[in-house]
């Protein structure tokens, strides 16, 4: 077995543990409003709160190279500590929301130091094939992401704050697997200086510009869609008396399902081409946010969860195809940090959509809010149709 075959799996399970933090407080949102008497919109702000964290930390990372400057895998392994412990006090028991808000922040800090790092690692190791690689990566991302709900279903007897424990020992084992077996990958280029120009040169590139773009519309969509599964499931649930969803379970499975696209998408890309393939992922998507309200309307739960299901695959398809956009157009020695700002203004642009959407939808209560959830689609599009790119 070639090192680069093994090293791979090594790389996707440690992002599958790591990961996990991310929602971590989503999955038991109704035990942290019940045991610390938290309102309505907490989780808008814990989401969020994770989301801004990990814009910080990236955009720290970014400014101070540090990616490109010291071993990424020792970066990842450190991160991982951190964001365990942080993740782990939010079973204290004299947390309130502005402590529960600060942890998930924290966490999300030391999230930078996972996802895009995994991603770095991957691009040391994987020149040829790099989009495949990528597919699997960001597949663990998703399941990573999706397990808190998984085990919020399948422990119901045990307490929510086990629930957390286990996640950030998951998150441990992965720090450690990937720290171990995973030395610096054979193509890494290390930065020699610090040099905090290098965030804003790499957009002077057009075709790297227009990758990052068709990343940023993307992601105006993707984590408010996730955030908001569970809820449609229960707007949905609340509306058709006959309908009784296992909503940890189907959250799950709907964010999960997302996995299998991503890899499919890659071998796809290796077929088609990574900018078609992109570019007809996210179309689809953008239809389903156009679809969404009218789904509502059918009192059918199978065809609901069918729409859901497919709207799950279609959302993250593109992500590790912008991904392998973005790295294949920076430079070498930058790759790190080139991956790094453009996850930072991405989930940057995740607060506002978060932020916006949950606030009119509060106000209103209407379906059609998440017709909103088009206009990254729909601006990503636009950049991504520009003959530069295609």
């Amino acid at each position: 077995m070639k090192k680069s075959n093994f090293i791979l799996p090594i790389i996707v399970i440690s992002q599958f543990c790591c990961t996990s933090l991310w929602f971590a407080g989503n999955a038991v949102l109704n035990d942290l409003i019940v045991n610390f008497n938290l309102s309505s919109n907490a989780l808008q702000n814990l989401t969020s709160a994770v989301q801004f964290g990990f814009i910080v930390g990236t955009l720290l990372f970014a400014l101070f190279t540090i990616v490109d400057r010291f071993s990424p895998s020792k970066v990842f392994f450190i991160c991982a500590i951190l964001g365990a412990l942080f993740n782990s006090c939010l079973i204290l028991e004299r947390n309130t929301l502005s402590s529960l808000v600060l942890l998930r922040f924290l966490t999300g800090f030391f999230l930078a130091g996972i996802y895009p790092v995994g991603m770095k690692i991957a691009t040391d190791y994987y020149q040829k094939g790099l989009g495949r690689s990528l597919g699997f990566l960001v597949g663990a991302l998703v399941l990573g992401t999706a397990l808190p709900h998984l085990l919020k279903d399948i422990m119901p007897s045990f307490s929510w704050k086990n629930i957390i424990l286990f996640i950030s020992i998951l998150a441990i084992f992965g720090g450690f697997l990937l720290f171990l077996l995973v030395p610096n990958g054979p193509y890494r280029k290390k930065g020699t200086s610090l040099d905090f120009s290098i965030s804003y040169k790499v957009f002077k590139n057009t075709t790297f510009r227009k990758a990052a773009f068709g990343y940023f519309g993307h992601m105006w969509e993707l984590y408010t869609f996730w955030a908001f599964v569970p809820i449609f499931l229960k707007i949905y649930d609340d509306l058709y008396a006959s309908v009784h969803f296992n909503i940890p379970l189907l959250s799950f499975l709907i964010i999960g399902i997302g996995s299998i696209s991503c890899v499919l998408g890659s071998y796809l890309a290796a077929r088609f081409g990574t900018k078609k393939i992109a570019f007809s992922s996210l179309l689809l998507s953008c239809i389903c946010c156009l679809a969404s309200p009218f789904f509502f309307m059918i009192e059918n739960e199978i065809i609901f969860m069918l729409f859901l299901l497919f709207w799950g695959m279609v959302v993250i398809a593109d992500s590790p195809l912008f991904s392998t956009l973005v790295a294949q157009n920076a430079p070498e020695k930058d790759k790190g940090t080139a991956l790094t700002i453009v996850n930072c203004i991405g989930f940057s642009i995740t607060i506002i959509s978060i932020q916006i959407i949950s606030q009119l939808y509060n106000l209103t209560n209407s379906n059609f809010v998440f017709l909103m959830l088009a206009i990254g689609p729909i601006l990503g599009l636009i950049a991504l149709r520009e003959k530069e790119l295609f």
